[in-house]
């Protein structure tokens, strides 16, 4: 046997099994690996890159919170006042421009009614028959009282005749010239005279007692005629349509030739003296706006301070309306139309836990926030609980201390990351 055969007849050791599948075995172990590290990536926290310019940071500060909200205003007058017809006819002339200032008692337009200038025609003739049938009673009057005064004299100076008769007539009696029965005569026709006086006296104050009252009434039915004629007079000077108080004369609803009724509304008049502010709120808020709160806008870089003057509780789509006016200083060169935002304040300012208005509330429905490290490099997620808000604050009632260092805007490309490395 040779060399090469014992060789060959020699039993050759089996390697172990990680030494055979060794290349398998490193592959499956940095897969593994792998999937282990992508499973805590995913489960653990996950930080961003993210640059300082493209986020708002701003400090947690421990101010005054003031509680307002903030809504469009249009500018408005104080005033607009309505010119209705007082009278039904055709319009003859249109006399006042619309957007033209004019002033209480300027003509706006005229009307023409021939049924109502006939009227007062036939009126006049009436008043004028009615006044001389008035005066000719009156004539009557006097006349039968100067007759009834005419007759009282006559008897009395016919009576004074008959007691100086009868007084003759007794002394010719007494010397025995006349018979008793001519002295009875003299007598019984003297107090008849005297009865029939003191008749005609009564008489004479009875028609003086009725003369006054006749003429009272008379009086009277010439006031109450004239009253009626003067009214109807009147309503002449109402077919001219003036303006009941100065302004501008924004609107005239009417045209030449057009018939007009009674009552109905045929002009528009802004007052300019004074300007308001005029909002739509939230209905949320109704029962926060009173008469009397504060506000204030800013025109300019200049804050102007207004007040509440008047609430409209009507709600329509979901709002109800409210007036300002302006507290002292009005804004230069202001017109009717333009918009401002207004702060109405609902509250005295308050000391609170403060922080600046931003998106991230959109997105974390103020539930948590980003918060800075000391080194401004990172900020983690923190828990918080937001208190009341306005346009420009927040109230923070817990999570956030003053001083903190808080990411408030671009939370629309952080996704879900729980840590952001600031670059």
């Amino acid at each position: 046997m040779t060399k090469q055969q014992r060789k060959m007849d020699i039993i050759l050791k089996k390697k172990p099994w990680f030494q055979r599948h060794l290349k398998y075995v490193i592959i499956s172990a940095v897969v593994i690996f792998a999937l282990v590290w992508m499973l805590i990536i995913s489960l653990g926290p996950r930080a961003i890159k993210i640059e300082a310019d493209s986020i708002h940071i701003t400090q947690v500060a421990d101010g005054r919170f003031m509680e307002f909200i903030d809504v469009e205003g249009v500018v408005q007058p104080i005033m607009t006042i309505q010119v209705n017809s007082q009278e039904s006819g055709s319009v003859s002339r249109i006399l006042a421009e619309e957007g033209s200032m004019i002033e209480k008692g300027d003509t706006i337009l005229i009307l023409d009614n021939p049924d109502l200038i006939r009227s007062i025609d036939e009126e006049n003739d009436e008043w004028e028959k009615q006044q001389a049938t008035l005066h000719k009673e009156q004539i009557e009057m006097e006349q039968k009282s100067i007759i009834l005064k005419q007759q009282v004299l006559q008897n009395d100076y016919e009576l004074k005749q008959l007691e100086r008769t009868t007084s003759l007539d007794k002394e010719e009696f007494n010397m025995g010239v006349k018979s008793k029965a001519q002295l009875q005569m003299s007598l019984d026709e003297c107090e008849f005279k005297r009865k029939n006086s003191l008749l005609q006296r009564e008489s004479l104050k009875h028609d003086s007692s009725v003369t006054v009252i006749r003429r009272q009434l008379i009086w009277g039915d010439l006031k109450r005629e004239k009253k009626k004629y003067n009214r109807i007079r009147s309503r002449k000077d109402q077919l001219v349509v003036r303006a009941p108080i100065s302004g501008q004369l924004s609107m005239i609803s009417v045209g030449p030739g057009q018939q007009v009724a009674s009552g109905v509304s045929i002009a528009e008049i802004k007052v300019m003296t004074q300007f308001k502010i005029h909002t739509s709120i939230n209905e949320s808020y109704i029962e926060r706006i009173s008469a009397g709160l504060p506000a204030s806008l800013t025109w300019q870089d200049k804050k102007y301070s207004l007040k509440v003057s008047r609430v409209i509780p009507e709600v329509k789509e979901r709002s109800f309306s409210a007036d300002m006016l302006f507290a002292k200083e009005i804004p230069e060169k202001i017109h009717i139309g333009k918009s401002f935002r207004v702060q109405i304040e609902l509250g005295q300012p308050e000391k609170a836990i403060i922080v600046e208005r931003g998106n991230f509330y959109q997105y974390t429905d103020g539930q948590w926030i980003y918060k800075l490290n000391k080194g401004g490099t990172r900020a983690q997620k923190v828990p918080i609980l937001i208190g009341r808000q306005n346009p420009k604050q927040y109230e923070i009632l817990e999570g956030l201390n003053p001083g903190d260092k808080v990411i408030v805007s671009g939370y629309e490309r952080f996704g879900d990351a729980e840590e952001l490395i600031i670059k």
